[in-house]
């Protein structure tokens, strides 16, 4: 026998339908209940459609099926000797399950993890893997939170997934999205007020936190963090575009789950990260909530990306406009923040708030490329760099004070594509190809070159092709790597030692970080970089043309070189 629950208050009757049986529930403060025998189920109000479990944990049918009772001990761990990880320290590597292999699941995906730990990466982040409206789709229109989206391997596939991860030393962060739901298969406002019209979003009416009903929604939320955290053994969870969550409250969604996800962590014994994607530039959402923050432990670093992106690609229009220079490049790399009260010519004001000495580097997030900075282009196109600038720019930020973050296939160069894809039917799906390409429209981008996300084809150009692998980048990646964790100088994430000289005529920067310099020639041209301090010895270099003396290292063009100094 099961016992069956739901929320659903100003309901005058509430079915549980199984196996297609019908069972009047009994209500209860709002909620109704049954115990019946059964596998499929779904509930049907006042007389209305049968609709799945806002609480399910599968969809084998999909979003607009019943749901299936699920018993999340039934899952035989390995990962019971699997203590987590700090925050501190980490690499992560950012991938999309349905197209990190040409399979598309997590099985397939396991296949790959050989690679990922050669590589030196110690944590994976999964887009979102809820349950989602048709077969593929990058993952954030979820409507069922609970449940796995089946044709990635439903939830016993996530979990031989992250247990497999953990069997090889891997840390699991995967991508929540609390601030709005699908626009199919989003039947939860026929159960409860899910959402509110008093606040307004990018996708409609916002996430009710703080209206009526808002406790049993935020508890729907809180609840849902918990079940990634310890009934699939997630390390993580980063959050969707946090500024889009709306509350007035007194204590703000954000911070009560830092308590929540503390006390589960203290419970579990072992760390467990929050990580927050934010436009805001608040060095509030990562302070400790001992100090007025919401004690979040890391957050999303936008300006680092478009401060690398800008000066390696010449790219300055849109939000890179004022991004492009070696001035803001060292900003970013000693301040986390470019616009940190200063202002902002894409948003027509000042923007954001400097960052505390007292914070360390290691809470924010930073990357070359991300599914956002990519996905969100029109052609869904990777940063287009020399083999001499890729280089640059990943030892710009795999050497930063910072959490580096990859994105999938980055670090053997490929060329696939990363679009924007859907599997939408009928109306909404007409709606997202033609918004899709009204919105590049504005441009100046013809609606024809802009691939259209509901063609099938948009998603498979999108898989990684394994075979095509830049041998030389793919190793420069694993030699970076390695030198961060060899060298604690590079492996902190205090500022406190970090110096940066430029020349914005001459195109080279030198970042100092304690006893370890990375000097960048960015220039086509070979030419000397002034550096501080003697260098004793080279700990890596992407070509071999370097010579070095006291307080000058030469360099060809676009190239790197890593230098041990004697002060």
């Amino acid at each position: 026998m099961t016992v069956f629950r739901v929320w659903a208050p100003g309901r005058e009757r509430v079915d549980l339908v199984v196996d297609g049986d019908r069972v009047e529930m009994s209500p209860s403060g709002g909620w109704w209940s049954a115990v019946a025998d059964g596998t499929d189920y779904g509930f049907s109000l006042d007389g209305g459609p049968v609709r799945p479990d806002p609480r399910s944990a599968w969809q084998p049918e999909g979003v607009h099926a019943p749901s299936r009772v699920y018993e999340h001990g039934a899952f035989r761990w390995t990962d019971e000797r699997w203590r987590g990880m700090p925050l501190a320290g980490v690499v992560l590597y950012e991938l999309h399950v349905g197209t990190f292999t040409a399979e598309g699941t997590f099985d397939a995906a396991i296949e790959r993890l050989g690679h990922l730990v050669e590589l030196g990466v110690t944590a994976v982040e999964l887009l979102p893997c809820n349950a989602f409206d048709g077969r593929w789709g990058w993952g954030y229109d979820g409507v069922l939170w609970f449940a796995v989206h089946e044709p990635y391997g439903g939830p016993d596939g996530l979990k031989r997934f992250v247990d497999a991860c953990h069997a090889r030393g891997l840390g699991v962060v995967m991508d929540v999205v609390y601030n709005h739901l699908g626009p199919a298969g989003n039947y939860l406002p026929e159960f409860a007020p899910y959402l509110t019209d008093a606040h307004t979003t990018p996708w409609g009416p916002a996430v009710n936190l703080d209206r009526e009903g808002s406790y049993e929604v935020r508890r729907y939320i809180l609840d849902n963090a918990v079940m990634w955290l310890q009934d699939h053994h997630l390390d993580g969870l980063r959050i969707d575009a946090v500024h889009a969550l709306v509350d007035e409250s007194a204590t703000h969604l954000l911070e009560e789950l830092a308590v929540e996800v503390q006390g589960l962590a203290a419970q579990l014994g072992k760390p467990l990260w929050l990580v927050a994607e934010s436009d805001l530039n608040d060095p509030r959402v990562i302070e400790p909530r001992e100090a007025g923050g919401l004690g979040l432990d890391g957050q999303w670093c936008d300006d680092v990306h478009h401060a690398l992106h800008a000066l390696l690609t010449g790219e300055t229009s849109g939000y890179y406009a004022d991004f492009g220079s070696f001035e803001v490049l060292a900003k970013a790399l000693t301040g986390a923040f470019v616009h940190d009260g200063t202002w902002s010519s894409f948003r027509g004001r000042t923007h954001g708030r400097p960052v505390p000495a007292t914070v360390p580097s290691h809470r924010f997030m930073v990357y070359l490329q991300d599914h956002d900075q990519v996905g969100n282009r029109a052609l869904g196109d990777r940063i287009d760099l020399s083999p001499g600038l890729a280089k640059v720019g990943a030892a710009l930020y795999l050497l930063s004070p910072y959490t580096p973050m990859l994105f999938m296939g980055e670090e053997y160069g490929a060329t696939t594509p990363w679009r924007y894809f859907s599997d939408h039917a009928g109306e909404l799906g007409e709606a997202v190809r033609q918004g899709r390409r009204a919105e590049f429209a504005q441009h100046g981008w013809p609606t024809d070159e802009v691939p259209d996300p509901q063609d099938p084809e948009s998603f498979e150009a999108s898989k990684l092709d394994w075979s095509v692998q830049d041998k030389d980048l793919l190793s420069f990646y694993r030699s970076l790597i390695a030198l961060r964790r060899a060298r604690r100088d590079l492996s902190d994430g205090h500022r406190d030692a970090l110096a940066v000289l430029w020349d914005e005529h001459a195109r080279w920067v030198v970042v100092r970080r304690g006893s370890v310099a990375i000097a960048c020639n960015l220039a086509p041209t070979r030419q000397v970089l002034t550096i501080p301090g003697t260098p004793s010895r080279v700990l890596l270099a992407s070509t071999d043309g370097w010579v070095f003396g006291d307080l000058r290292v030469e360099t060809d063009g676009e190239s790197v070189v890593v230098l041990e100094l004697l002060d």
